[in-house]
């Protein structure tokens, strides 16, 4: 272990990092990512975990060692013809719950998409909802601005699976109800999807304001818990079948917004 001129041990990073990394998932949903330093004995250790995770422009070395600490994979993909570099990891406390993939240099103000898996749209390219247009517009602007964040959750079927989504369609064909009342209607509530872990999942990699691309606002409110200053990038996607319309125009009546082309789309943003 080197020493500084006055004396003082220095900690090699590696040795932070490690520390971190048995704390991380200790304390990933508190409101202090060195919640478990605070009460250390060792005030060199303290002190060079705090350099490393400081604001300024030490949050790029926090950002670099919070990713090191995590159990992530890294490497090339090709989309569309051209090629991005992506680090994979699981939400830190929940890997059942979702995974991050974060696109290129990762840097306040990147864009962000939190999205909840939809087998449907997504890899069997239905056409009753906007949840594949959504997450294909959301990677292609990730793609053109050459960095960006993915939270992908597993909550399919709005948290409860992909059966009970079945059965919202098959009720919603029956009694010509929309899927939010037909999943009333068999017991459930209208959506049991959470943002929390996500959001404060993002916060804990460094990120104090982003650019979330949504038409949801239950996903802006997350972020903002999590104090991370949001700029909302709206998802436009027109329908391709009368279901799909259905399906929008009852989002819209439960909270959430249609980007439009005559602004302000949203009195609420």
């Amino acid at each position: 272990m080197a020493a500084h001129a006055d004396g003082a041990e220095a900690y090699p990073v590696s040795a932070i990092l490690e520390r971190i990394r048995r704390e991380f998932s200790a304390t990933i949903l508190g409101r202090r990512s060195d919640a478990r330093f605070r009460d250390t004995d060792n005030p060199d250790l303290l002190g060079t975990y705090h350099s490393l995770m400081g604001a300024g422009p030490a949050k790029s070395v926090s950002r670099q060692a919070m990713w090191a600490s995590l159990d992530h994979a890294s490497h090339r993909i090709t989309r569309k013809g051209q090629q991005m570099r992506v680090r994979v990891t699981g939400l830190p406390t929940d890997i059942e719950a979702g995974h991050i993939l974060a696109f290129g240099s990762i840097e306040d103000d990147c864009l962000v998409r939190i999205h909840s898996q939809c087998l449907y749209g997504e890899s069997l390219a239905f056409q009753d909802c906007d949840c594949g247009p959504q997450l294909e517009r959301s990677l292609d602007l990730i793609q053109a601005a050459g960095s960006g964040i993915l939270v992908y959750l597993n909550q399919e079927g709005r948290g409860y699976g992909l059966l009970a989504k079945a059965r919202g369609y098959e009720i919603s064909e029956k009694n010509r109800l929309d899927t939010y009342d037909s999943y009333l209607s068999l017991g459930y509530t209208e959506d049991k999807r959470d943002y929390t872990l996500a959001a404060q999942t993002l916060a804990k990699l460094g990120l104090s304001s982003i650019q979330l691309m949504t038409n949801n606002p239950h996903k802006l409110q997350a972020v903002r818990d999590a104090d991370i200053h949001a700029t909302v990038i709206p998802l436009r996607t027109p329908p391709r079948t009368l279901r799909e319309a259905d399906d929008q125009a009852a989002k819209r009546r439960h909270g959430h917004w249609l980007p439009t082309d005559d602004p302000p789309w949203s009195p609420d943003l």
